[in-house]
């Protein structure tokens, strides 16, 4: 296996935690405790993930939340040099941002109703992955940001600019984007980026109390309503460039600014 090949492939559904408990599929970012960024690994596992659930009926809620000290730190920038160094072209990184789209094109299409448990710090691409769910809670002591112009890249993960503009509105995140500040939790909800805002021992029966009622409902107006909503959603995104962001990243990321 090549350097590059290697850094697209290995430690498949091993990044993530999954577990069902009947019609709730619980999966559980950084199992390990030592890393909360959305490297390939990652990457890979969830859409891994959410292409089976296509033959999995019983699945009705998707319940995402993390295992480490944060929900997200953002995406592995790391990663992001490593294959560069390793493919220059940019043909790798263009292929590991591609995945951030298809993740959260598969979140915001599958059947199931996706709820996002949120803690600690959500930054960047970590906001990005929340916001493709249909519903977030989070802790009170939750911190947001969207760090990237800060550091000298686009906002490109996942298409996430569309759908955070078309859930909470182009002003604000326009401000956010480019002041890159940290805003808290109650700040979150205002801006319609979270549904609920609890202390941290009370996220699980924040959540408990969408699922029970949601598995209660009829399996296929419950698909319809969400892909109805799903529709309407995107038909606010009608200038939808977000197939653009891996070339995007790449070109940044391969000829950074001159400062002097």
């Amino acid at each position: 296996m090549t350097e590059t090949s290697s850094i697209l492939s290995a430690h498949r559904r091993e990044a993530v935690a999954v577990e069902q408990d009947g019609p709730v599929l619980r999966v559980r970012l950084n199992p390990s405790g030592k890393d909360d960024t959305l490297g390939v690994a990652v990457l890979d596992d969830l859409i891994a993930l959410l292409d089976d659930l296509h033959e999995r009926p019983d699945v009705r809620i998707l319940h995402l939340s993390s295992l480490g000290e944060d929900f997200c730190l953002g995406a592995d920038r790391g990663e992001y040099q490593e294959a560069l160094a390793a493919d220059p072209t940019g043909a790798t990184l263009r292929r590991i941002a591609d995945k951030a789209h298809r993740l959260c094109q598969a979140l915001e299409i599958t059947h199931a109703v996706t709820i996002a448990q949120l803690h600690g710090r959500v930054i960047g691409a970590g906001l990005a992955l929340a916001s493709f769910c249909d519903l977030r809670a989070g802790a009170d002591t939750c911190r947001f940001r969207m760090p990237e112009v800060g550091l000298g890249l686009p906002p490109a993960w996942g298409g996430a600019m569309g759908r955070l503009v078309s859930e909470a509105g182009a002003a604000r995140i326009r401000e956010l984007m480019l002041t890159c500040d940290t805003f808290d939790a109650p700040t979150a909800h205002r801006l319609g980026l979270l549904h609920k805002v609890v202390p941290p021992d009370q996220l699980d029966q924040a959540v408990n109390a969408w699922t029970r009622p949601l598995v209660r409902r009829a399996p296929e107006a419950l698909i319809l309503t969400k892909r109805m909503l799903a529709g309407y959603a995107r038909a606010d995104r009608t200038a939808d460039i977000t197939l653009l962001d891996s070339h995007l990243l790449t070109a940044q990321l391969n000829h950074p600014p001159v400062r002097g």
